[in-house]
């Protein structure tokens, strides 16, 4: 069994230009966002994928909509809507300021943004210690998400063999995905908006192909 998978940050939103925690909230694209999705359609239009699916959040499946559109050698017309592929659940934090809530949670330790956190810590102590410190106790710790995102991946392993798929999700999630299953994956680096991340499943590996790219590698 192998499949290929086109990892795809949405687009820019109006809450990724303010610096605003957008984990399960939502906000709309911005200009640029819906050229960041039409630019990675485009940058994926020399892939010929059976499947595309996203998270069901709309700044996600409106990022694929206009993949879509903007790819002119897919007959694909909408996305698979799948919840496991959402964004972290952020909980009380939903919506504030992304640097007060790095201070809040890696100020006296010395870190200051996601990345600096995510470099220290890795992406999982870094779910758990956000959600600790959500007084309301709605965050999701690693556990909740490896559980919701697993869900996503066994979907994608019962795809026919050599099937390629496209999935727009998001950035942490994204990012928890190559810490979990890239070596020496830089954490200060946060995958950029309309970004690719090339995975390959088989039975017996989990295996990222490369990450955060804004164009297809040539090989």
């Amino acid at each position: 069994m192998a499949i290929t998978v086109y990892f795809v940050r949405h687009g820019q939103t109006y809450l990724n230009r303010y610096n605003r925690m957008q984990g399960w909230s939502d906000a709309p694209l911005t200009e640029k966002g819906i050229e960041d999705a039409k630019r990675v359609g485009k940058a994926l239009s020399k892939v010929k994928f059976d499947y595309i699916f996203s998270s069901d959040l709309s700044r996600a499946v409106n990022t694929a909509r206009l993949l879509l559109a903007a790819d002119p050698n897919t007959d694909l017309k909408e996305p698979i809507q799948e919840p496991a592929f959402r964004e972290i659940f952020f909980g009380f934090f939903e919506g504030a300021n992304g640097g007060a809530v790095a201070d809040i949670v890696g100020g006296k330790y010395g870190y200051h943004t996601f990345s600096q956190m995510a470099a220290g810590w890795g992406t999982d102590e870094l779910k758990n210690r956000i959600a600790k410190a959500d007084q309301y106790g709605d965050a999701e710790d690693a556990e909740r998400f490896w559980q919701r995102m697993d869900k996503g991946f066994d979907r994608l392993r019962n795809l026919p063999d050599n099937s390629v798929a496209v999935v727009v999700s998001h950035g942490a999630a994204i990012r928890s995905i190559a810490d979990r299953y890239l070596e020496g994956v830089d954490q200060n680096v946060s995958p950029r908006n309309g970004s690719i991340m090339k995975m390959t499943l088989t039975d017996t590996d989990t295996h990222v192909d490369f990450y955060s790219q804004l164009h297809i590698p040539d090989k």
